[in-house]
């Protein structure tokens, strides 16, 4: 198999995971934390279960919010997001995982992200290779955004 090289176009939108407890009031405090240091949240996946709640988080300033997490001893994972403007929502979408199907690739989880300036609809896809899932999506005509396109 040939490797895929793929021009880098910009910095990967980076993915905060934090594990919350399951009680009133912790999201919220959550969510406040991160816009009081003045960062606004672009993304947001909850995964809850009846022990603990995962909170996918998309921010404007990935590097404000590593450092709150580590004032703050917050623990986290990070990862890198494949984020893609869908030219038409139902059929864009359709056809993105049609093209990543057909390259062989698999998305791990996805979610929708909050409404764009360009009023784009946008998902945000973690992918089982960054790289090539890029480079499939840019050969299909795909919109890959990269952080600088989701910073305000």
């Amino acid at each position: 198999m040939d490797e895929v090289l793929v021009k880098k176009e910009g910095e990967p939108v980076r993915q905060f995971a934090v594990m919350l407890q399951n009680r009133a009031g912790a999201l919220g405090s959550l969510v406040r934390l991160v816009r009081g240091a003045k960062v606004e949240i672009i993304g947001i996946s909850i995964q809850d279960s009846k022990d603990a709640t995962i909170v996918r988080l998309l921010v404007t300033d990935p590097d404000a919010v590593f450092c709150l997490f580590a004032e703050r001893g917050i623990p986290y994972t990070m990862c890198d997001m494949v984020v893609v403007a869908l030219r038409e929502s139902g059929i864009g979408l359709g056809a993105c995982l049609e093209a990543l199907m057909a390259a062989e690739t698999n998305v791990d989880f996805a979610y929708s992200l909050m409404a764009h300036p360009d009023r784009q609809s946008l998902v945000a896809m973690h992918l089982e290779d960054y790289s090539f899932g890029i480079d499939v999506l840019t050969r299909s005509g795909f919109k890959v955004l990269y952080q600088e396109d989701l910073s305000r």
